[in-house]
């Protein structure tokens, strides 16, 4: 299991957004929020912002739509570029066609659960996916506290992950910080999305650096 630190730019400055994000070069990717004022009731950038995002750095882009209608506007992004694509499986109509509609366009296809939203019924979509994300906060807003009540619920979404064999990443988002980062881990997330505590401190690329230490040494621990 190799873990994987995503800054999300939802905690950065935007007015200085492409300096805020050279800031963390080391990242594995940049977790990019898109909201709509529909599905969650704040409203942040769309596919224009995100294209010159793709264009100003080399680290490879992680969208999360919080959005309406994702199986109409999701697959633009993956055109734009953006190397993962993730939509809500409660706002899509049809997410087996749309998970294969953002493989085709060249993007790792990925579904989000709130946090009332149970696994258990989309066991049999798992090998239509590249990564399920398992969020700890309720969607919308940054800077929330984590839900420990979700880590149950990553540990079920791993053992189905090994259930079907399946070499699927596990991501959590929300609260996710140096106080919580370790637990997520052991309960089987590789993939850690981090706002507020890679980007309110003074050294963003040093955050990062931190975080990933800490999650390493939590599921090596766990693998033994």
């Amino acid at each position: 299991m190799t873990v994987q630190i995503n800054p999300s730019i939802l905690s950065a400055d935007f007015a200085r957004l492409a300096d805020e994000v050279a800031q963390v070069r080391n990242a594995d990717w940049l977790h990019v929020d898109v909201m709509d004022n529909h599905f969650v009731p704040n409203l942040t950038i769309g596919l224009p912002v995100v294209e010159s995002l793709i264009k100003a750095t080399e680290t490879p882009i992680d969208m999360h739509l919080m959005i309406e209608d994702p199986d109409r506007w999701a697959p633009a992004y993956a055109e734009a570029g953006a190397g993962s694509v993730t939509f809500h499986v409660e706002a899509a109509t049809a997410p087996i066609k749309l998970a294969r509609d953002l493989r085709a366009k060249g993007a790792r296809a990925s579904m989000a659960l709130r946090p009332a939203t149970p696994i258990e019924p989309y066991e049999d979509l798992l090998p239509e996916l590249d990564m399920l994300l398992v969020m700890t906060v309720e969607p919308g807003f940054g800077g929330q506290s984590f839900l420990d009540i979700m880590l149950p619920k990553i540990r079920r979404t791993r053992q189905l992950i090994a259930k079907h064999g399946l070499q699927m990443w596990l991501q959590v988002d929300g609260g996710v910080s140096a106080k919580t980062i370790e637990m997520c881990a052991e309960a089987g997330a590789d993939v850690f999305v981090a706002g507020s505590a890679v980007f309110d401190g003074r050294d963003p690329g040093a955050a990062v650096d931190r975080l990933r230490a800490l999650a390493t040494g939590a599921a090596g621990r766990c693998a033994h």
